[in-house]
C-alpha cells in the first residue's frame, strides 16, 4: 500500500511499472482462468433456458445453468484441465496488457500534468482520461491474443486448433489480417468507459480505504473490487458482443455452442440479440464474470502495489549501500 500517500500513477520508473503491471498480470490471469471460461461458454450460450422453444436448433450443443453446473458440466465431459483452455495466450494476453497498461496509464498522467502545468484537472478527471487511454491502447496492441484466448476456450472436445502456432496460422491464412481483430470496435467501445472508471474510482477509494482496519491491509484489494464491479456492470453488454463476434468465421458452426449465429457489426449485433433473445441476452455470464472481476482486480492491484513497493525499497537499499 502507498503509505507516502502518492497517487498510484506518481510512483516508480517506467521499468518498475512494467515489472510490477506484468506480474500482476501474471498472476492474476491463472487465478480466475476456470471463471473466465465459464463466462465465456456462457456468453455464447444463445438459447434460452427459459424458453423451450429456443431448443430446436442446439444441434449438440450444451445447455449451461449457472456458474457452479457450467463448471460440474465442463468437469464431467471435458475433464478437470478443460477449465484452463486458451490459458496461454490468456497469460501472454494479461501480462502484455497489464504492462503496456500500467505504463501508459502513468505516461498520460505524467504528460497530462506537463502540458497542464498549474493548471491541472482533478484527479479524478485526470484518472479517468489516464484509465481510458491505458486500456484503449493495452487492448488493441493485445487484442489477438484476446481473440486466440476466447476461440480456445470456445472450444469443446472437437479440438478445431490443436495448438497455439496452428491457431494462428489457420486464422491468417482462412481469415487474413482482419480475422484477429474481429470485434475490436466492441472491446475498444468497452474498456475505455470500463478502465475510465476503473481507475476514476480505484483512485478516489483507494488512499480513504488505507486508514480504515481491514484483516491483513487489504485496503487496495477492497478498493479494487468495489472499482471493478462498478464499472464491469456497466459495460458488460459490449463485452458480450465481442466475444459473439470474436467466434465469427469459418470455424463459427465446431465450438461447444455449434448454433451460433452469423453477426456482422457491433449494433447489428446487438439489435439481433435484443430481438431474439431480449435484454437479458445481453447480460448472459454477468454474475460469473462480477465473482470474476472481483478477485482479478483485487489480485491485480494487491500484487501491483506490492511489487512496485518493493522494487522502490530494493532501488532505495542499493543507492544506500553505494553511498
Amino acid at each position: 500500500m502507498s503509505s507516502s500517500g502518492e497517487h498510484l500513477k506518481d510512483e516508480g520508473s517506467k521499468s518498475q511499472v512494467v515489472v510490477a503491471g506484468a506480474t500482476a498480470g501474471l498472476i492474476a490471469r491463472f487465478v480466475i482462468a476456470p471463471l473466465d471460461v465459464v463466462k465465456i461458454r456462457l456468453q455464447l450460450q444463445t438459447h434460452s433456458l427459459s424458453d423451450p422453444l429456443s431448443h430446436r436448433n442446439l444441434k449438440g450443443s450444451p445447455i449451461y445453468k449457472g456458474t457452479i453446473p457450467t463448471i460440474k458440466h465442463i468437469l464431467r465431459e471435458e475433464g478437470f484441465t478443460a477449465l484452463w483452455k486458451g490459458n496461454i495466450p490468456a497469460e501472454l494476453m494479461y501480462v502484455s496488457y497489464s504492462a503496456i497498461q500500467f505504463t501508459t496509464y502513468r505516461s498520460v498522467t505524467q504528460a497530462l500534468q506537463t502540458v497542464l502545468g498549474e493548471h491541472r484537472i482533478p484527479a479524478a478527471a485526470e484518472s479517468f482520461i489516464a484509465g481510458a487511454s491505458a486500456g484503449a491502447v493495452a487492448t488493441t496492441a493485445t487484442y489477438p491474443l484476446d481473440l486466440l484466448r476466447t476461440r480456445f476456450a470456445a472450444q469443446g472436445m472437437e479440438k478445431i486448433y490443436p495448438s497455439l502456432k496452428s491457431a494462428i496460422h489457420e486464422i491468417a491464412v482462412n481469415e487474413g489480417p482482419r480475422g484477429f481483430f474481429q470485434g475490436l470496435g466492441a472491446g475498444i467501445g468497452q474498456i475505455i468507459p470500463y478502465m475510465g472508471l476503473f481507475f476514476a474510482t480505484y483512485e478516489t477509494l483507494r488512499l480513504p480505504m488505507a486508514t480504515l482496519q481491514l484483516p491483513f491491509g487489504s485496503g487496495d484489494a477492497t478498493a479494487g473490487v468495489m472499482a471493478s464491479v462498478i464499472a464491469k456492470t456497466g459495460v458488460f453488454p459490449l463485452d458480450l458482443i465481442r466475444k459473439r463476434l470474436q467466434v465469427q468465421g469459418p470455424t463459427r458452426g465446431k465450438y461447444v455452442h455449434k448454433n451460433i449465429p452469423v453477426y456482422k457489426g457491433v449494433f447489428k449485433t446487438m439489435k439481433h440479440i435484443l430481438r431474439v433473445e431480449g435484454t437479458r441476452g445481453l447480460y448472459r455470464g454477468l454474475t460469473v464474470s462480477l465473482f470474476k472481476a472481483a478477485p482479478a482486480s483485487a489480485v491485480t492491484m494487491w500484487t501491483y502495489e506490492r511489487v512496485l513497493r518493493f522494487l522502490l525499497e530494493l532501488e532505495a537499499r542499493q543507492k544506500a549501500e553505494q553511498s
